[in-house]
């Protein structure tokens, strides 16, 4: 398994965090079973080489080769016996209304074809990105397209939520609405409404999330226990950890730390 990150151009630092690659090294006749978490961030995705299934219900869902993983409070799972290959880009919420034409609010929890979303252009960077020859040529499409969608605005520092964004995934969720709120210079009710539209979450929800994947980061690091990982990420006891962290995940936090749980295989490689 192969697993990188690839740094975003400085001119969408405020949109992508960072592209990413995933691909399987070898064929092997196991499936590959992948599960995606709760997450604060949304993802823009390419399957260039195989394609995965979504497993819900009980009932085997294809996935197109291209799509908008929107940020998230739920947990999902996707199976594929072929070789693959994907390529990403990890992108902040909020920039959803200028790169796609949705905004936040309207995405959440949702998993959409980029055509769907977008058309003919979607088909058309698709289709490049299926064809590069490599992840750096996929890069620079994908950082043209998006530089495209931007229309020049590039600059967002002056938006109090996106700042308050930022601040979140800077903190680890370790933070009060109040502050929040306080930070902004707005009534708790106001910045509720305010954040809410830009994140596709409340304030509440969102930085539980992200308090949740800072504690995700602890993994393979088997020296620490589930106590320790709890009150470093800002749980108040463990057993709200573990709460928390089996409705984001689906898993019991001692079974994912476990290094046996199933898709995290690329963990080991990041």
């Amino acid at each position: 398994m192969n697993y990188q990150k690839l740094p975003s151009p400085p001119h969408l630092k405020d949109y992508v965090r960072f592209f990413w690659v995933l691909e399987s090294s070898s064929k092997t006749q196991i499936p590959y079973v992948y599960r995606s978490m709760a997450d604060g961030c949304l993802e823009l995705v390419f399957h260039y080489k195989g394609r995965f299934t979504e497993i819900t219900n009980g009932v085997n869902i294809p996935q197109v080769h291209s799509l908008i993983h929107a940020q998230t409070n739920q947990f999902r799972r996707f199976i594929t016996d072929e070789h693959f290959g994907i390529f990403g880009a990890y992108i902040y919420p909020y920039a959803a209304q200028r790169l796609f034409d949705h905004p936040p609010t309207a995405l959440s929890n949702q998993m959409l074809g980029l055509s769907d979303l977008l058309g003919e252009i979607g088909r058309e960077v698709e289709e490049k990105i299926m064809l590069a020859s490599n992840n750096q040529i996929r890069a620079k499409i994908l950082a043209e397209f998006l530089t495209q969608r931007a229309k020049g605005n590039f600059q967002m520092k002056n938006i109090p939520a996106v700042n308050v964004i930022k601040s979140i995934i800077h903190r680890r969720g370790i933070t009060t609405v109040k502050d929040l709120a306080d930070q902004s210079y707005l009534s708790v009710r106001q910045f509720e409404r305010k954040f809410k539209q830009f994140s596709g979450f409340s304030p509440k929800l969102y930085t539980r999330i992200i308090r949740f994947q800072a504690a995700m980061d602890a993994y393979g690091n088997p020296k620490r226990s589930l106590t320790e990982i709890a009150y470093e990420t800002g749980y108040y006891d463990q057993s709200h950890f573990i709460h928390e962290f089996k409705q984001f995940s689906g898993y019991h936090p001692k079974v994912f730390f476990s290094g046996n749980a199933e898709g995290t295989e690329y963990r080991e490689e990041s």
